[in-house]
């Protein structure tokens, strides 16, 4: 089969976009993911930030990989890619001029589409990673991804965390995102239908969500007609290549102990998240 173009792959998004249906998307992190996803039917597919930052640095998720780090690992994905594929972008990687510069490369890379989060990132010291900035600077990042945009197949997606804020909030970030041009509207932290009707009747661009196999959210007809175009279930498959590669170098060895060990605990042994914490009280916390 033919591989598509970079803006063929972004015409299909934006046909799922504007579709009057609800698709589940494919956890690619590497070429190899990207083919079996397509081979597989699957319409689309998601690098995320998380799972990036496993596969290139071994790292757990603190905001530790770099802008080039990450457009390195989508650019694999997109030269064989036959599915769209959404980067999930973070934070822009700075402010609204680092944003500008995510959307260049990103868009050479071949992505279809990136999420422009409003979480305040790197977490500061001794706060939680889901803190986020005043609105009118998320309005400025979404604006800047838009002008820095090339091919206007491209989707910019605003995403913002439903599950900190109290649900006239989440209103008022979103209609603000929206009124802002943004393609669509991702939301983690929906916590089931009640609270999704409440926030999707003041929308009218495509929602996408990051439900984590939420079984509260679990219709697809339902989901649809509330404009939800794209559904993220989490990094399943990523998880998997990691538990089903120690299992195989352990058996390999003829190791006896670990066979217990989930895939959850292993990216936790593997990652050292402690010496990160040490680190960080050590380096970070600055007293006056």
């Amino acid at each position: 089969m033919r591989r598509a173009s970079h803006h063929q792959l972004r015409t299909a998004f934006r046909a799922l976009l504007d579709s009057e249906s609800c698709f589940h998307s494919a956890s690619v992190f590497d070429p190899m993911s990207a083919r079996i996803a397509a081979d597989l039917g699957f319409e689309v597919g998601i690098l995320g930030g998380s799972v990036a930052s496993l596969q290139v640095l071994a790292a757990p998720d603190f905001a530790l990989i770099t802008l080039s780090e990450f457009v390195e690992q989508a650019t694999r994905i997109g030269r064989v890619s036959r599915l769209p594929v959404i980067a999930d972008a973070d934070h822009g990687y700075g402010n609204a001029l680092n944003v500008m510069r995510t959307v260049v490369e990103l868009e050479r890379a071949g992505i279809a589409a990136l999420t422009i989060e409003d979480t305040l990132l790197p977490a500061q010291f001794g706060r939680k990673s889901t803190d986020l900035i005043p609105v009118e600077e998320g309005v400025g990042k979404i604006r800047a991804a838009l002008e820095a945009r090339v091919d206007p197949d491209l989707a910019i997606i605003a995403r913002t965390h439903a599950g900190v804020l109290d649900v006239e909030e989440v209103i008022q970030r979103t209609k603000a995102y929206q009124a802002a041009g943004a393609d669509g509207i991702c939301m983690v932290g929906v916590a089931d239908f009640d609270h999704l009707e409440k926030i999707a009747e003041h929308l009218h661009i495509p929602l996408m969500l990051v439900t984590y196999g939420n079984p509260k959210l679990r219709d697809n007809e339902r989901l649809a007609r509330l404009g939800v175009r794209i559904v993220v279930n989490g990094h399943a498959a990523y998880f998997a290549a990691i538990k089903a590669t120690y299992d195989c170098l352990r058996d390999q060895r003829q190791v006896a102990t670990g066979s217990e060990l989930s895939a959850t605990e292993l990216t936790h042994k593997y990652t050292l998240p402690e010496d990160y914490i040490v680190w960080a009280e050590e380096f970070m916390n600055v007293k006056e």
